[in-house]
């Protein structure tokens, strides 16, 4: 099964990009050309696995549970957008960037000592992909829309294990579906367990 490990926004950061994409980039020239991500496709991938053996996805979920509860729950909220080359539109993130890297860091480290084959390691760069292109397009006016787009903060208190089915070859309009099939709880901020007196 195709796999990759996820952050996914909350409803209310959801809606508020919803209302920005609708209100701020529908409409620009051009917008009708682009293949929108619906939202049902919207995180930040946080290790991608392609093409995961079944015998190793009880390991797989074990590691990960593991790498979720090493890290603690941490603020995100979307923030401004880049693009790809002219390929791929994005949203970023600001808030609990760091934790975000390391929770990115731990879930690739989990992949490769299950003996999932990973691409080699690159530098985390968050972003939730809204659109892309088949043809090199210019996307800096829809970038300086997002410019001041803030999001509301939200926890960050799981690791999203997504299976991703590719869309049916030479169907128009047709996109990838997500089905999340495991929810890793990251551990308690050390503040809110010892208030419960743990």
């Amino acid at each position: 099964m195709r796999l990759f490990a996820a952050v996914l926004p909350s409803d209310r950061a959801a809606d508020e990009l919803a209302v920005a994409v609708e209100q701020r980039l529908r409409g620009l020239p051009g917008a009708e050309e682009l293949r929108w991500t619906g939202r049902e496709g919207w995180h930040f991938t946080l290790a991608f696995m392609g093409e995961v053996d079944e015998e190793l996805v009880p390991e797989l979920t074990e590691r990960l549970e593991r790498a979720a509860h090493r890290t603690e729950a941490f603020p995100l909220r979307l923030h401004g957008g880049g693009h790809f080359g002219g390929r791929a539109l994005w949203a970023g993130a600001a808030g609990g960037i760091a934790e975000l890297r390391r929770l990115a860091e731990r879930a690739d480290a989990a992949a490769r000592r299950t003996g999932v084959p990973m691409e080699e390691h690159r530098a985390y760069r968050p972003h939730l992909t809204l659109a892309r292109t088949r043809t090199d397009t210019d996307l800096t006016s829809y970038v300086a829309a997002l410019d001041g787009f803030e999001g509301s903060p939200w926890e960050v208190g799981e690791l999203a294990l997504v299976r991703s089915r590719l869309p049916v070859a030479g169907v128009p309009g047709e996109q990838p579906r997500y089905e999340t099939v495991l929810r890793c709880p990251t551990a308690r901020p050390a503040a809110e367990a010892a208030a419960d007196g743990r």
